[in-house]
């Protein structure tokens, strides 16, 4: 038997890939298919989750075989793990920032004998990025306006600065002059 997926993401609803299995294959043959098919870096760890119908995490598959009790994709045989219409899985791919793709079965075909399996029959849209750095803090900055002015003057939004924003490496200046803001109220009143 053949059992089609719908995957969608929630950053994009212009995204929508489907995809045909044999149900003796497993969530690492998934796995597998959606690395190549998104381009996605294989060196980055990701997990299937079943999933309630309101996608809410149940069990975890891994990648990797993490003792007391795990389960791994490569021993999710999909005939083992699918019982109903409408199966809902989460695949996460960013677990920094908690984000995933949504993975819907939505029925089973007889095999066509000369089909390849898995394979992706609808692509709609471009993927998501697989690693997002600084999750929605990173909107925040998206105000900042740099002007290309000679006085070098910076144009800043007052409602979008956020007192932690470090620099490291080579951008970092040296600050040793302004130990504290006490100080530097203390040198202004003489």
């Amino acid at each position: 038997m053949v059992y089609r997926f719908v995957v969608l993401s929630d950053e994009d609803e212009s995204f929508a890939r489907e995809f045909e299995f044999l149900d003796s294959q497993s969530l690492l043959d998934f796995h597998n298919t959606l690395q190549e098919e998104l381009e996605f870096d294989r060196s980055q760890i990701a997990s299937f989750f079943m999933a309630t119908e309101s996608w809410e995490k149940e069990e975890e598959f891994t990648l990797f075989d993490m003792g007391a009790g795990s389960s791994t994709m490569e021993n999710a045989v999909l005939e083992e793990i699918i019982f109903r219409k409408n199966q809902k899985l989460l695949y996460v791919f960013d677990f920094f920032n908690d984000r995933a793709l949504y993975v819907e079965y939505v029925g089973e075909f007889k095999e066509e004998d000369d089909k390849e399996y898995p394979t992706c029959i609808n692509s709609k849209g471009l993927p998501p990025k697989q690693v997002t750095f600084g999750g929605v803090s990173r909107k925040k900055y998206n105000n900042l306006v740099v002007t290309d002015d000679d006085d070098d003057d910076v144009v800043v939004d007052e409602d979008v600065v956020d007192d932690d924003i470090f620099f490291e490496g080579e951008d970092e200046d040296d600050l040793s002059e302004f130990d504290s803001i006490e100080n530097s109220d203390e040198e202004e009143e003489e």
